[in-house]
Parts: C-alpha cells; sequence; structure tokens
C-alpha cells in the first residue's frame, strides 16, 4: 500500500474519532487506539488495502463498537510470494465483491481469543462470515500462527499467520468460474482417414454424445505403465476432448494447496511423478476419479524403503485414485447399507476396502487402515478428493484359493471278450471263469 492510499485509509477510519464517545460501548465508532489503526500502521497493510477494497470499514467499525475481535492476519511477504495471482486477480474482480467480502470476515472472530487459550485440543470458534475456524497445536485451519499476541489493543488483537485462510465456499466459487471458462461448446473432430488396402476412406465410427462415459474402460485408457520421466508436453486434442482435464487436475492441486496439509501429496503429482499429465488425460477423455489424499502427517511416516524402488510413488498413488465418481456422502451410505464395500484402484487388480466406523468411512484394515479426515476438499462432477490420515497399501500376502481336487481313482478295466467267447458264455452260462 502507498502513502496515498495509507493517508485516505486513515482519514476514514478518524472521522469517527472526531465525534467519538471514547466511554460509551457499542456506539459503533473507534478511537486512536483501536486495533483496526493498528492493523493500518502495522506489516499488514496489504490486508488492511483489501479491507478497504471490500468495503467492510463501517461494517468492522461496528463489529469493535459491539465487542472484542480477534484478527488473524498474514504478512505482506505471505501474500505476495503465496498467493496465486490468477486467484487474487478473482478476488478483486468487482462482480466477486462477495467473495472478498466472505475471504477476509472469515479472518475475523467476534470475541478475544488470546495464545493462552490455544490448546492441542481441537476447539471451533465461529467467524464473521459464519464459518467456523478450527484450533489444534498452535495452528488455525492447519495454518501456523508465526506471531500470536503481535498487536493488542482494548477492543481487539491481532495474531499473525503464516498464510491466507480461504473459506471453501469462495474456493468452489473460483473453480466454478474456470471451470465454466473452459469449456468448449464445438467438439473438434479429426481428420479423415484412408484405408492403405482399399484406397477409401474408412467408415466413420458412430457419433458420441458430449458427456457420454468412455467405451473403454479405464485400465486400457491408462499409460502402459507408471514412468519416472518428466510430463510430456500436453499434444493436440483428440475427438472427444470435451472436457478440460489438465485445467480440472490443476484446480483441485491448487485447491490442495490452498486447503492446508497436503502439500506432500501435491508435490508427488507435480514434480515427482507424470501423474498429473495422466489424471488430466483420463478426465479429458470422459472418465471420473476420486482421491484418497493422505495429509502429510500420514506422508511424513513413510519409510526410505518405501519411497526408494523404482516407481514407488506412482504405485501408492495409484492405489489411493478410484475409478469412480464418489462423494463423502455417496461413501458412507455404502458402508452403512452394505457393510464392507471394495472399491477398484487403478493399481490393479488391488481393491480398496471401505468400511463403516465411528461414524466415518474407514479404509484399509488392521495398522494400515485411514480414517476419511477431510471430507470432499474437491469436487467439480469429475473429480472429487476425500483427505484421509493414513497411507493405504494393498495386502500383497493374501494367499490364492487353490481348489483341491478330489483323488482319482482308478479303476482296473475289465478284459475285452471277443464275439466268439460272447456267443459261447450265452450258450454255457458261467461256467468258466472268463465269463464271470
Amino acid at each position: 500500500m502507498d502513502d496515498l492510499s495509507k493517508l485516505l485509509f486513515f482519514l476514514l477510519l478518524t472521522i469517527s474519532i472526531t465525534t467519538a464517545l471514547p466511554d460509551k460501548p457499542g456506539s459503533g465508532q473507534i478511537n486512536s487506539n483501536s486495533v483496526l489503526v493498528a492493523l493500518l500502521d502495522s506489516h499488514y497493510t496489504e490486508l488492511a488495502e483489501l479491507v478497504e477494497k471490500a468495503l467492510l470499514l463501517q461494517t468492522l467499525e461496528e463489529a469493535v463498537g459491539q465487542h472484542n475481535i480477534t484478527i488473524f492476519a498474514p504478512r505482506n511477504d505471505a501474500l505476495e510470494k503465496n498467493l496465486d495471482p490468477e486467484f487474487k486477480s478473482f478476488l478483486l474482480q468487482p462482480k466477486n465483491l462477495k467473495s472478498l467480502q466472505s475471504l477476509l470476515m472469515f479472518h475475523i472472530l467476534p470475541k478475544r481469543i488470546t495464545s493462552p487459550q490455544f490448546s492441542s485440543a481441537v476447539v471451533s470458534h465461529r467467524t464473521l462470515s459464519n464459518h467456523h475456524l478450527h484450533f489444534t497445536n498452535g495452528k488455525v485451519n492447519s495454518a501456523e500462527i508465526t506471531k500470536p499476541d503481535d498487536l493488542t489493543r482494548p477492543d481487539g488483537i491481532i495474531h499473525g499467520i503464516e498464510r491466507l485462510l480461504i473459506p471453501r465456499s469462495v474456493q468452489e466459487d473460483f473453480n466454478r468460474r474456470r471451470s465454466l471458462r473452459s469449456i468448449a461448446a464445438v467438439l473438434p473432430e479429426g481428420a479423415p482417414e484412408v484405408d492403405p488396402r482399399t484406397h477409401r476412406l474408412k467408415k466413420k465410427p458412430e457419433p458420441i454424445p458430449a458427456g457420454a462415459p468412455p467405451i473403454l474402460p479405464v485400465y486400457d485408457a491408462m499409460s502402459p505403465g507408471p514412468s519416472l520421466a518428466p510430463a510430456p508436453a500436453p499434444g493436440p486434442g483428440g475427438p472427444r476432448h470435451h472436457f478440460n482435464g489438465e485445467a480440472q487436475v490443476k484446480d483441485f492441486i491448487h485447491t490442495l494447496l490452498h486447503y492446508g496439509g497436503y502439500n506432500e501429496m501435491a508435490d508427488i503429482l507435480v514434480n515427482l511423478t507424470s501423474l498429473a499429465t495422466e489424471m488430466g488425460r483420463l478426465v479429458s477423455e470422459g472418465y471420473v476419479l476420486t482421491v484418497l489424499a493422505p495429509n502429510d502427517e500420514a506422508m511424513a511416516k513413510l519409510t526410505t524403503d518405501q519411497l526408494s524402488e523404482p516407481g514407488a510413488p506412482e504405485q501408492i498413488v495409484y492405489y489411493h485414485i478410484i475409478p469412480e465418481y464418489q462423494t463423502e456422502e455417496s461413501m458412507y451410505n455404502s458402508v452403512r447399507r452394505f457393510g464392507k464395500v471394495r472399491y477398484d484402484s487403478l493399481r490393479f487388480p488391488h481393491k480398496v476396502e471401505a468400511q463403516e466406523a465411528d461414524g466415518s468411512v474407514k479404509f484399509g484394515h488392521g495398522d494400515g487402515s485411514a480414517y476419511l479426515f477431510d471430507p470432499d476438499i474437491y469436487t467439480d462432477g469429475r473429480i472429487s478428493v476425500q483427505g484421509i490420515d493414513g497411507v493405504l497399501f494393498p495386502d500383497e500376502k493374501t494367499p490364492v484359493e487353490k481348489k483341491t481336487a478330489a483323488p482319482v481313482v482308478k479303476k482296473a478295466p475289465k478284459p475285452r471278450r471277443g464275439k466268439l467267447m460272447e456267443v459261447a458264455c450265452t450258450m454255457l452260462g458261467s461256467q468258466f471263469s472268463t465269463c464271470q
């Protein structure tokens, strides 16, 4: 924020100072010792500028006049480095004013919360945007509280945090607008092909309606095997590329980063493997996917031996991708109705087992199980991302059932008798041993 903007913001705040009644509670007016003035004259001026652009000054003045407030503010450098430029442009568009207001009010509590009140247990508090913030182990919604009790004033307190907090409604609105821009109205068609034997045009296949499920099973559409090479450059689209799979995969990876606590999974998809490109190609072909994403705490428990094998990261992630579109509600209804449910995974032929446990969905069994921890992190109708608190591994030691064949009892063959002997036995009866 430049000096002119800072001066204008300060003037807007000091208009009410000249007429303020300093000891009258609930007057909706602030004084020079207010937490809003402290927010301006600090290293959180970028957040203050967003408050001004969101037209929230009067709303915050009324909140300060009625009760104490708590502000969780990211530093200026955190907003400049970590905020996606495309997402920031979305927030600053006039038509997205409500999204910007919801995001900023998501950082403010209508009560005073000091650092001694932070505990290791999970505690939730309602914000001015009617969403809830979750506190545990010095974190708020998985964001580290870097400067607790940074600025304290009689009418409020400011805590410094490492990044911007983004409510799910704002993230979904951003993803929805990006998906609407990427939808193509006209399906591209390939060039005609000539049969080299007859030198005639090949007969065109029956047209596939837009949005129809693909003909091939997902395993036939996948690449021959996991590759350790970097992701290839995108090629031209085929006749059925009516979904922009790459943009949708990019959206859900950005959602993982904004959501917090899933950086390791996003890093594997983007930097260590070519799985993001593979998933984007499958979605472009019309396939649907459900990703069971282990959080950072679960990924940190992986040993070096589990990751040292060639292609191990791909195999781990393939086992966490279900070729179906499942939400938290659909999976929970399935396990409640059928008990144990086995979902196919992209790591053929292994399946992911799910069952109901403690009011949630539990995947796997024994020590290698994981619970549905963060439901519906990303759902766009093609890709569903569900956060889990463990890394799943297939049961490699399941014995193959072998059918034991019944013992074959060999019967002694009867001696063959000629035609003359048959006639003799018929005439003379059983007087000879050979006729018996």
